[in-house]
């Protein structure tokens, strides 16, 4: 992460050398008259001057390195060019908070390029560093939490960033009409904040946690004169498909917004961070336009070996293997990377709505578990490049190392089933249960690019009387359907954390509410008296024991048939006209979003590509594997 960067995407395109290719040198004009510099406001409220008594005053800030700077985009970055991409679903709002806008593109292309945070955090150490606040300050009984906003923020429409939009920030997101109650959770933890200034906020707890400083410094912040005129349910109507001014260095306009289609993010050359040393080599595409493919991966494959995309992120371990042996590839005017990172390993599997029958019943969720052959897949499917795991956080220090393995038994599930009294067959050898009659059967509701996942474990439960129905949706849907419980089972992919949040996920109070992560109805008492614990300890080691026990509480509870998962490379095509960094994406992102951080378009390597593909004349291919992180 770096300063602006506060949370994380995928790509399309049109054609190689015209769409990704073209120098399009787009960008927002200034269509206001930027506010003049607050030169009335003293420097002990937090204006001009600042610097100077910052120290004496309690605060502290964070001053980048020349080493630092490595990590925060190459000085050989040239602004310019259009990167275009295709995702598989369209948002099911372009709001930064609320109902439904939980969405990777929301976390990491809308509010990571269009909004910021008062505070950043470092790219290698994740230390604090200076967003929208240039400096912070943490009293000494950790309650009280103070920011000193940049007087240089300026909003998208020309406006003075001020304490009041730090307060208006936070009043949304305690509206409970926004329909995402975990976000009170989070927020209803800290007092509403105080202007004490101008440009100084501050925020106190109404409990010890060490978490505040990090959640509300890493807020996105939203304009106060919009939002007062809002409230939480008018926000939801009025801006699901457009942007609020933001402070970021993109914005998206209503009218590069066609629904379900596409939409684009042009770069402000009017940002006010565009000349601050931890950004000017950042953000450089002066536009990004992402395309709907929906639930096609084939076809989004296709569209970027044509040349109508400009790159394509490879989930599939079969295709990755069989299918990217093609000439523009072999060639090397599409390169084939696999690039390590130390992002957290996530989860797989298939989640379980522990409200609804069948599973409801423990005994049931246990016997799918022992049907889930896991060593078979990865080995038939997957190519062995997964692992099995039994922890929410495997692979780290906050996995508990002694949670029970559930690997493949048959004979232990059709105990269970047996003990849940589903003893007998009908005539289509689906199994029945001895005193309702019902049969054992439910429906999954999945995308296409699942099936291939998915079918093989529908095999194996009819094998056992078990019928699983497939029913294909689009993502939009499937999330939508989620979040208002209306489901019995899910195959999900959760992306990893660098410091655990169970409390977003498992939380009792959330289990009977919608709109929030915790959809499979989790409740635990115990787990609820650790999450306050948790909260208040500060000491690493302490919380690493603290998350060890509610790791096994929850797997215990078989919420989930655990999946496989594995500390994931990204592996992505792309032709071979851009610029980027010798690390290529951050350390701890490890995503693709993370092209739209750090890359350029490069003028000189479009020309030698243009000039290769016409004359049939191969480019370097370079190696594949990219281990920057790894050998550091």
């Amino acid at each position: 992460m770096n300063r602006l960067k506060i949370l994380t995407p995928i790509f399309l395109m049109f054609f190689i050398l015209s769409c990704g290719g073209t120098k399009d040198t787009t960008q927002t004009e200034v269509k206001y008259d930027l506010i003049p510099k607050d030169t009335l406001t003293k420097a002990e409220e937090g204006g001009y001057g600042f610097e100077d008594v910052a120290e004496s005053m309690g605060f502290e800030t964070y001053t980048y390195t020349e080493e630092d700077y490595k990590f925060l985009g190459d000085t050989k970055a040239k602004k310019g060019g259009h990167l275009k991409f295709t995702l598989s679903r369209f948002p099911a709002t372009f709001r930064a908070l609320g109902q439904y806008y939980n969405y990777t593109e929301n976390y990491y292309i809308m509010n990571a390029l269009c909004y910021q945070s008062l505070l950043g955090g470092h790219p290698v150490t994740l230390e604090r560093t200076p967003g929208l606040a240039s400096h912070w300050k943490i009293s000494d009984d950790k309650m009280e939490f103070f920011f000193r906003i940049n007087p240089d923020a300026r909003w998208s429409d020309g406006q003075e960033v001020t304490a009041d939009d730090v307060i208006a920030s936070y009043d949304i997101r305690m509206d409970e009409t926004i329909l995402m109650p975990s976000t009170q959770v989070t927020y209803g933890k800290i007092e509403r904040p105080e202007a004490i200034s101008k440009y100084i906020i501050k925020v106190k707890s109404k409990n010890l946690n060490w978490r505040n400083m990090l959640y509300f410094g890493g807020m996105v912040i939203l304009p106060e004169h919009y939002l007062k005129d809002l409230d939480g349910t008018a926000y939801l109507e009025e801006y699901n498909f457009k942007m609020l001014p933001g402070t970021g260095p993109y914005i998206i306009k209503d009218e590069d917004i066609v629904n379900q289609e596409s939409y684009s993010l042009t770069r402000r050359d009017d940002w006010w961070g565009k000349n601050d040393r931890s950004s000017k080599y950042m953000y450089n595409f002066d536009r990004i336009t992402i395309n709907v493919v929906k639930d096609n991966q084939a076809l989004e494959f296709e569209k970027m070996k044509k040349g109508e995309s400009d790159l394509y992120e490879v989930t599939k371990p079969p295709m990755w293997v069989d299918e990217t042996d093609f000439e523009a590839a072999n060639m090397g005017w599409i390169q084939k990377k696999r690039i390590y990172s130390n992002s957290p390993a996530g989860t797989w599997g298939y989640g379980f709505n522990m409200r609804k029958w069948p599973f409801n019943d423990k005994r049931l969720r246990y016997a799918f578990s022992y049907l889930y052959d896991r060593e078979k897949f990865n080995k038939e499917i997957l190519y062995n490049e997964y692992t099995a795991i039994n922890s929410l956080y495997s692979g780290s220090e906050y996995e508990n190392p002694n949670n029970p393995k559930y690997d493949y038994n048959p004979e232990k599930a059709v105990e269970l089933l047996k003990e849940a009294g589903y003893n007998s067959r009908n005539d289509k050898g689906y199994l029945v249960h001895d005193e309702t009659g019902r049969v054992l059967s439910f429906t999954i509701e999945i995308n296409k690019s699942s099936d291939y996942r998915v079918t093989p474990m529908q095999q194996i439960l009819k094998e056992y009387g078990i019928d699983m129905q497939i029913k294909f949706i689009d993502r939009t849907t499937r999330w939508k359907n989620l979040m208002d419980r209306n489901f019995t089972i899910d195959f999900q992919a959760w992306g990893g954390l660098v410091y655990p949040n169970p409390e977003s996920m498992f939380k009792s109070t959330l289990a009977d509410q919608k709109n929030n992560n915790n959809m499979y109805g989790f409740k635990s008492e115990r787990v609820d008296e650790l999450l306050p614990i948790y909260d208040t300890e500060f000491d690493h080691d302490k919380r690493v024991k603290i998350i060890q026990e509610i790791d096994s509480i929850i797997v215990e509870s078989r919420y989930s048939a655990l999946g496989l998962s594995r500390q994931p490379p990204l592996r992505i095509l792309f032709w071979n006209k851009f610029g980027y960094p010798d690390y290529m994406i951050s350390k701890y992102g490890g995503r693709m979003e993370d092209i739209l951080y750090h890359w350029w378009f490069d003028d000189e390597k479009a020309k030698k590509l243009e000039n290769a593909m016409n004359s049939k004349t191969k480019l370097d291919v370079g190696g594949m594997d990219q281990t920057f992180w790894k050998d550091i």
